[in-house]
Protein backbone atom coordinates (compact mmCIF):
# COMPACT_ATOMS: atom_id res chain seq x y z
CA UNK A 1 0.00 0.00 0.00
CA UNK A 2 1.47 3.69 -0.84
CA UNK A 3 0.57 6.09 2.02
CA UNK A 4 0.25 9.79 1.52
CA UNK A 5 2.93 12.10 3.20
CA UNK A 6 0.75 13.17 6.41
CA UNK A 7 -0.95 10.31 8.12
CA UNK A 8 -3.18 10.42 11.27
CA UNK A 9 -3.01 6.85 12.88
CA UNK A 10 -6.64 6.44 14.95
CA UNK A 11 -6.51 4.67 17.84
CA UNK A 12 -6.84 2.06 19.48
CA UNK A 13 -5.48 -0.41 17.33
CA UNK A 14 -7.84 -3.30 16.25
CA UNK A 15 -4.71 -5.51 15.22
CA UNK A 16 -1.51 -4.39 17.24
CA UNK A 17 1.06 -6.56 14.83
CA UNK A 18 0.30 -4.36 12.07
CA UNK A 19 1.73 -1.53 14.01
CA UNK A 20 6.03 -2.46 12.89
CA UNK A 21 4.66 -3.77 9.34
CA UNK A 22 3.24 -0.02 9.31
CA UNK A 23 5.70 1.87 9.97
CA UNK A 24 8.11 -0.52 7.63
CA UNK A 25 5.48 0.31 4.88
CA UNK A 26 5.80 4.46 5.50
CA UNK A 27 9.42 4.76 5.48
CA UNK A 28 8.95 2.84 2.05
CA UNK A 29 6.61 5.40 0.95
CA UNK A 30 8.50 8.58 2.33
CA UNK A 31 6.01 9.36 4.85
CA UNK A 32 6.70 12.27 6.59
CA UNK A 33 4.18 12.10 9.32
CA UNK A 34 2.46 10.39 11.25
CA UNK A 35 -0.05 12.14 13.79
CA UNK A 36 -1.72 9.38 16.35
CA UNK A 37 -4.93 10.04 17.39
CA UNK A 38 -6.72 8.26 20.67
CA UNK A 39 -6.57 7.24 23.59
CA UNK A 40 -3.22 5.51 24.52
CA UNK A 41 -2.14 7.70 21.98
CA UNK A 42 1.50 8.37 23.79
CA UNK A 43 2.46 4.48 24.13
CA UNK A 44 1.86 4.08 20.64
CA UNK A 45 3.92 6.81 19.59
CA UNK A 46 6.54 5.69 21.59
CA UNK A 47 6.29 2.31 20.31
CA UNK A 48 6.40 3.86 16.65
CA UNK A 49 9.83 5.87 17.52
CA UNK A 50 11.24 2.91 18.90
CA UNK A 51 10.30 1.14 15.21
CA UNK A 52 11.66 3.98 13.64
CA UNK A 53 14.94 4.52 15.00
CA UNK A 54 15.36 0.52 15.11
CA UNK A 55 19.15 0.28 16.32
CA UNK A 56 20.07 3.48 15.20
CA UNK A 57 22.34 2.81 12.92
CA UNK A 58 20.83 4.01 9.92
CA UNK A 59 19.93 7.89 10.53
CA UNK A 60 17.71 7.73 6.97
CA UNK A 61 15.16 6.22 9.01
CA UNK A 62 13.39 8.95 10.51
CA UNK A 63 9.38 10.21 10.34
CA UNK A 64 8.22 13.22 12.42
CA UNK A 65 5.72 12.17 15.00
CA UNK A 66 3.14 13.53 17.16
CA UNK A 67 0.24 12.49 19.80
CA UNK A 68 -3.02 13.80 20.20
CA UNK A 69 -5.03 12.11 22.98
CA UNK A 70 -7.42 14.55 24.05
CA UNK A 71 -7.52 17.04 20.89
CA UNK A 72 -11.27 15.98 18.55
CA UNK A 73 -10.03 14.34 15.27
CA UNK A 74 -10.80 17.80 13.67
CA UNK A 75 -8.42 19.66 14.89
CA UNK A 76 -5.51 16.84 14.59
CA UNK A 77 -6.42 16.48 10.68
CA UNK A 78 -6.11 20.58 10.79
CA UNK A 79 -2.86 20.58 11.99
CA UNK A 80 -1.50 17.78 9.75
CA UNK A 81 -2.96 19.73 6.67
CA UNK A 82 -1.14 22.88 7.77
CA UNK A 83 2.24 21.19 8.62
CA UNK A 84 4.86 21.98 6.42
CA UNK A 85 7.72 18.86 5.48
CA UNK A 86 8.91 18.24 2.29
CA UNK A 87 6.02 19.18 0.72
CA UNK A 88 4.03 22.19 0.65
CA UNK A 89 1.40 22.80 3.83
CA UNK A 90 -1.99 22.29 2.67
CA UNK A 91 -1.89 18.50 1.71
CA UNK A 92 -4.49 16.75 2.86
CA UNK A 93 -3.77 13.96 5.49
CA UNK A 94 -5.01 10.31 4.79
CA UNK A 95 -6.45 8.68 7.99
CA UNK A 96 -5.68 5.21 8.88
CA UNK A 97 -6.78 2.55 11.22
CA UNK A 98 -5.14 -0.61 11.84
Amino acid sequence: MTYAAKLILVLPLSTPDALEPFVETCLADGVELICISGPGCDAVEDEIDALIVGDGADDARFIATTSHGDEPLEDVINLATLWIGDRPAGEAPQLVRL
